[in-house]
């Protein structure tokens, strides 16, 4: 698949790299449509080829639509709510399997040898492949870039797909980007890339209508953010018996609390405070805030002008229409 990615054109891509520190570094491509940095294409034909077991769980997201959240009630469900299991670091056990190929880690330790980064950092796809079963696999691939023997059901792995509203999506993302990723433009600039659909895994309607037509397959299971939000207990129970896994109410408790903003704050198995600490080595500008900041449904509300959200509701009309899509 390396040969289909193409330079990333269009008239905000100056916007793009002028915002992204790192862009330089490999540039920017698109894959099928999909926006990801350039040196993905080094890794496209890895990731498509990848050997996927029918025991995989994935859990697969646009950023910043619950990923983390997910990640973990899925690993403590799966894993009979081994909360002693759980203190390993979440990227070690739950591994982000395209994450070497979006970050030229090794040029970054040339750079500065100081950087230290894990084994499921500097070569994902293979510490991944080398887990034994049941393995579980974070992506934010659109389901059109998800190795082929999911895509054609030669393999049937267990896969959860999560959506966030989009303001709020688009709003948490800004913060992570300015964390983590180097970005250091506006939130004007970010907003503006990622209505034109110029941002990390774009276009996002894209992506999101991808999973929602595998949702009748019966390894595919959708969740909604805010429905976490509003009732976990509901989607812990829901999302167990995906697993064919039962608990008691008083489990379901255990795992709720385990699950909470506060706690998942201070666990710093999830909270990628080692992340946060690397990144800002080799990101322009200081620390801005945490991994994990707000967990809020409708933050677009003191976040965003009444005429943007506008723009956002328009944009989402247009991109929905004609399709089936229930928000």
């Amino acid at each position: 698949m390396e040969n289909k990615c193409v330079p990333l054109k269009g008239d905000l891509v100056d916007l793009l790299y002028k915002s992204f520190y790192n862009s330089s570094d490999h540039g920017w491509v698109k894959l099928e449509g999909c926006v990801l940095p350039g040196h993905y294409k080094k890794f496209a034909d890895v990731i498509e080829n990848f050997e996927v077991r029918d025991a995989d769980v994935w859990v697969c997201t646009f950023p910043k639509s619950g990923t983390t959240w997910t990640q973990e009630m899925v690993w403590c469900i799966k894993n009979e709510l081994d909360f002693e299991g759980a203190k390993v670091i979440l990227n070690d056990r739950f591994p982000f399997l395209e994450l070497s190929a979006l970050w030229d880690f090794s040029k970054i330790v040339e750079r500065d040898p100081s950087h230290h980064f894990p084994e499921s950092s500097m070569n994902s796809m293979k510490y991944t492949s080398q887990l034994s079963s049941p393995r579980f696999i974070k992506t934010h691939l659109p389901f059109h870039l998800l190795p082929r023997q999911i895509r054609t059901r030669e393999k049937t792995p267990k896969i959860v797909y999560v959506t966030r509203e989009t303001k709020d999506v688009c709003i948490s993302f800004y913060h992570h980007a300015v964390l983590i990723e180097g970005f250091v433009g506006t939130f004007e600039d970010f907003y503006t890339l990622f209505l034109d659909d110029k941002i990390f895994y774009s276009p996002y309607w894209q992506h999101v209508l991808g999973y929602w037509d595998q949702r009748h397959q019966q390894n595919v299971l959708l969740l909604k953010f805010e429905d976490m939000k509003k009732d976990l207990p509901s989607v812990i129970k829901k999302t167990a018996d995906f697993f064919d896994k039962k608990f008691t109410s008083d489990e379901v408790a255990l795992l709720e609390k385990h699950l909470s903003f506060e706690g998942m704050k201070a666990n710093s198995a999830v909270n990628n405070e080692s992340v946060i600490e690397e990144s800002q080595k080799f990101n322009a500008g200081e620390r801005k805030g945490t991994f994990l900041r707000s967990g809020k449904v409708g933050q677009w509300k003191t976040g965003m002008t009444e005429e943007l959200a506008q723009k956002f509701d328009e944009w989402t009309e247009s991109k929905l229409k004609d399709t089936d899509y229930l928000l």
